[in-house]
């Protein structure tokens, strides 16, 4: 009998009875020690695998725009007189006023989107794109930290695992895919943390290896030994006889959980190579300049090499506009709009465009009136934005009044997480009210 049948690895296993393995930590890359625990789930099953109806092939990107977008200058109630009066210094003028003005949004009068997000514009045009204006949450919370929790767990305390993280834990039969969530940067978010499920979380592909010979050469002995050890040692079964072992031999559980480490390790580095050679292959269109679409045309590569990740997560800051905003939100929404292009450009030259849909959030909007510092402040509300062939086209749903305000702020007029249940339901085939803790209508923003 195989140690993977003799000895199940769960997670519990892995942490209490590691001795074999704490002794290597300090040596064990850290993306191996990621996909160790992403391998592992609370009942010890190491297979991968989904549950029937999951669709595999379907692909969710999540692109956060972190520090409370402008709602109100991103899609523009050009034809609210109210809009000017409250903002006198930084409001986009209407269409047809020259360069800085609003871009108009065919069928819907009195809306238009912000003049550098051309980008967007253009996959608005082509009827690839939806915009979803007044997305939020009863009872708002207008702090940073606590809405982006509200939103990443889609529970309004901000409490427990992340809503991706939980669609993976009810969907994976147990048995979660160690790369079935990718985020692209420093940290991987709550969004993606469940309770069977880990994301993999890297900054650069460049950096996604084994860093230890960099630090200390005398770290690449013991990790090229690891290497070496090839594949897992078999465990004696309990009815076995089992020898007597020499003082200073390592008991079975040491082997087997050693044997772990080293098959662990060994798709690790596959997977490490296997990303960074995607991320070097030249891509199939031209990328802007700007750190979210470096992120983006990583994601790209990843979906073209064909990986099995279901959902990736990048994100995009600098969205918190309390002073001179004008200029700073123009660069941001041209950062925004431009990549977006071209990544979705890129998926069709791969022929991959219909299998991923791209999801754009922002844990709040700002207030309707402007500051004394030509900015905006926290606020509630604010547009939504997907993309993909399988989006419902053009602006789905009401914009939020500017007359029945909230002592200043915008009312929402759909919850995120119906938004949330659509893609949920509709393009992943998931049990939404199971993963969200509740029934949500779902927002009609896809293709029936």
């Amino acid at each position: 009998m195989s140690s993977d049948r003799a000895l199940p690895y769960s997670r519990r296993l892995f942490l209490q009875q590691g001795l074999t393995l704490a002794s290597l930590l300090p040596t064990i890359p850290a993306f191996i020690q990621q996909s160790a625990l992403g391998m592992l789930d609370l009942d010890g099953a190491t297979a991968v695998g989904s549950r029937p109806g999951v669709p595999e092939d379907r692909v969710l990107v999540v692109v956060q725009l972190a520090g409370g977008n402008d709602g109100l200058n991103t899609l523009i109630p050009y034809g609210a007189a109210e809009y000017y009066d409250a903002r006198p210094g930084i409001a986009i003028a209407p269409p047809g006023r020259g360069d800085g003005a609003a871009l108009a949004i065919p069928g819907r009068d009195g809306l238009g989107l912000h003049p550098g997000f051309a980008g967007f514009k253009a996959l608005l045009d082509e009827g690839i794109a939806a915009v979803v204006p007044g997305v939020g949450y009863p009872n708002p919370n207008r702090s940073h930290f606590a809405s982006t929790d509200i939103w990443e767990t889609a529970s309004l305390s901000g409490k427990g695992h992340g809503w991706v993280g939980r669609y993976f834990d009810c969907t994976c039969a147990g048995t979660p895919d160690p790369h079935g969530s990718v985020a692209i940067g420093r940290q991987a978010p709550l969004a993606l943390m469940g309770a069977s499920s880990t994301p993999v979380s890297f900054e650069s592909a460049e950096l996604f290896r084994w860093l230890g010979h960099d630090l200390d050469s005398a770290l690449s002995d013991p990790y090229e030994a690891l290497m070496r050890r090839g594949t897992a040692t078999a465990v004696p079964t309990p009815q076995r006889p089992e020898r007597r072992r020499p003082s200073g031999d390592p008991s079975p559980e040491s082997e087997s959980q050693l044997a772990f480490l080293t098959r662990t390790a060994l798709d690790a580095r596959v997977s490490s190579d296997r990303i960074r050679a995607a991320v070097e292959r030249t891509p199939l269109t031209n990328y802007p300049q700007g750190a979210l679409a470096r992120q983006l045309r990583i994601v790209a590569a990843m979906i073209r090499d064909g990986l099995s990740t279901r959902v990736y997560y990048v994100s995009l800051g600098g969205f918190d506009t309390h002073a001179g905003q004008v200029g700073a939100h123009a660069n941001l929404l041209r950062q925004l709009g431009d990549s977006l292009r071209a990544f979705q450009r890129d998926l069709a030259a791969q022929g991959n465009d219909g299998r991923v849909l791209t999801m754009v959030f922002s844990e709040f909007g700002r207030r309707v009136r402007q500051n004394a510092s030509q900015g905006t402040d926290h606020g509630t509300a604010a547009p939504m934005f997907l993309v993909g062939p399988m989006v419902r086209p053009g602006v789905q749903g009401r914009h939020p009044s500017l007359v029945d305000l909230d002592q200043g702020d915008l009312r929402h007029t759909i919850d995120f997480r119906s938004v949330y249940a659509a893609i949920l339901g509709g393009w992943m085939k998931a049990p939404a009210a199971r993963v969200l803790g509740g029934t949500f209508a779902p927002a009609e923003v896809l293709r029936t």
